[in-house]
């Protein structure tokens, strides 16, 4: 994750990233397995509190407040590809636009040719 120089230590983080990441794995496959075992189960009228008290389970360490930071950094880097894509577009759309100006251009000076305007021959 990061280095940082201390005087004359270094303090590794990787080791705390690497036990966030796997408590969040842990997390998220004890959700499946729930949510697997309740659809494996018969429905029954109140099979929607199973749900509530799975979801209410969850902890609220800073893990899981890390985890929401983590999606929100998805979704910027989401939102940037969906933005290089526009730019991508709109610079296609500008040079086929200066494409056919050129084009326009070319048969301009062709016509004043044909009618020997512009030209004092």
């Amino acid at each position: 994750m990061g280095l940082f120089k201390k005087k004359d230590r270094i303090i590794d983080l990787t080791e705390h990233y690497r036990k966030q990441q796997e408590k969040e794995a842990e997390i998220k496959q004890d959700l499946k397995e729930s949510s697997e075992s309740q659809e494996t189960s018969s429905g029954g009228a109140l099979s929607f509190l199973g749900s509530m008290v799975s979801s209410s389970t969850t902890p609220t360490d800073t893990s899981s407040r890390e985890s929401e930071y983590l999606d929100v950094a998805g979704e910027v880097s989401e939102k940037r590809k969906k933005l290089a894509k526009r730019f991508m577009e709109m610079t296609e759309k500008l040079e086929d636009l200066s494409n056919q100006i050129y084009h326009l251009q070319q048969r301009l000076e062709v016509i004043e040719k044909k009618l020997n305007i512009g030209s004092f021959s």
